[in-house]
């Protein structure tokens, strides 16, 4: 298992949005191959930075798969609106 974390900075003003459409956003993600799970986490001295934890089978599941599907393309017509920059994201094999 993999675990992508993406840092996601919103336009201030848009936090509200960016969260109420997350959830489509998350439907399409769960529905790529590979895919265990996705969660998001909203800062507490940055209200307007969020975390994106997501659990992917393979690196490829994600950088290959997910990121040449189409779904990638309904993924970030959804969230991207909202993105003040591009979100940084970073993969790690868990230890324990």
């Amino acid at each position: 298992m993999i675990l992508e974390r993406a840092v996601i900075k919103v336009q201030e003003g848009q936090e509200e949005a960016f969260v109420a459409v997350f959830p489509a956003a998350r439907e399409v993600i769960l529905t790529a191959e590979g895919c265990i799970s996705a969660r998001l986490a909203r800062g507490i001295e940055s209200s307007s930075t969020f975390l994106l934890l997501v659990e992917w089978r393979t690196l490829e599941d994600h950088t290959e798969g997910f990121r040449g599907s189409p779904l990638f393309g309904q993924w970030r017509e959804i969230l991207s609106p909202y993105f003040a920059e591009a979100p940084d994201v970073e993969h790690f094999n868990p230890l324990a």
